[in-house]
């Protein structure tokens, strides 16, 4: 092979994806380097995530209210919106809740341990909630609600109380299909090599998950709240507002953890003695 052959296929190798065994092994050493991180900075940084979420979930408000277009090209258009977030939290650096999830392929291979992987996942759960809410006290001063003659706060009272009505069952469902779709985002997003990469492999699964009305539980805490805080009836049922959040972030767990670390971890990692 001439060096010029040799130079282009390194060239091909530098902006080719990662391939599915080597995005195992980066997830399972970013789970490791997760468990490090100082509390000051790993809540920072989750305060700024459920702010990134939060405004993909009010992207997502404003793009589906009066949509002329009907039920499924509304709802795609909602979802390439709600992208946002994810986008914002990968690209831009920050811990997401659903996303840390993937850390138990890291527990799995033993090379964290469960008091670790427990400590991250609450607080990084407290700090996304922190940001989302204080999301919605912005939302609620600047007036959001009041825009298109107030249809966008209509349609986001509407959204709090569909989800505020979803029965146990239904709620724990949609969270463990959305997480699945979240957590393959994330994997996909590992895979690449550059921002658009990056972007172009968020995309599609969170536009997905969106549009099949999965249950996302970080952008709940802002849909709810929102939603609390326009409705000046008092419609909507706490108790169900409070289902809701507890359904959905065990369902967020259960697919995060059994449908997609669960699986690559055995698919990629079970047995593998790296690690002496």
């Amino acid at each position: 092979m001439s060096a010029r052959e040799t130079s282009a296929a390194r060239d091909t190798v530098a902006i080719d994806a990662h391939a599915p065994r080597e995005i195992a092994r980066r997830v399972e050493e970013l789970g490791v380097a997760k468990t490090k991180t100082t509390t000051l900075t790993l809540l920072a940084l989750s305060i700024i995530a459920g702010a990134f979420i939060s405004l993909g979930a009010l992207f997502f408000t404003v793009m589906v209210t009066g949509s002329p277009l009907g039920f499924g090209v509304t709802r795609l258009l909602g979802g390439l919106s709600f992208s946002l977030g994810l986008i914002l939290v990968v690209v831009g650096g920050a811990e997401l809740f659903t996303g840390n999830i993937l850390m138990a392929m890291a527990w799995a291979s033993r090379l964290v341990g469960t008091r670790e992987v427990v400590r991250n996942w609450v607080l990084v759960y407290i700090g996304n909630v922190i940001g989302s809410v204080a999301t919605v006290v912005l939302v609620v001063w600047g007036g959001i609600a009041q825009l298109s003659d107030g249809a966008v706060g209509e349609t986001a009272l509407r959204i709090a109380a569909a989800k505020a009505a979803l029965p146990w069952g239904e709620a724990v469902a949609r969270g463990i299909l959305c997480n699945a779709l979240v957590c393959l985002a994330i994997w996909l997003a590992m895979g690449g090599r550059s921002v658009t990469d990056k972007i172009m492999a968020i995309v599609f699964p969170i536009t997905a998950f969106v549009a099949i009305g999965s249950e996302h539980s970080i952008a709940n805490w802002f849909f709810l709240p929102y939603g609390l805080m326009l409705d000046t009836a008092h419609t909507l049922p706490i108790s169900g507002v409070v289902r809701n959040f507890v359904a959905v972030t065990a369902g967020n767990l259960v697919g995060g953890t059994l449908l997609v670390a669960g699986v690559y971890w055995i698919a990629y990692l079970r047995g593998d003695h790296r690690k002496g």
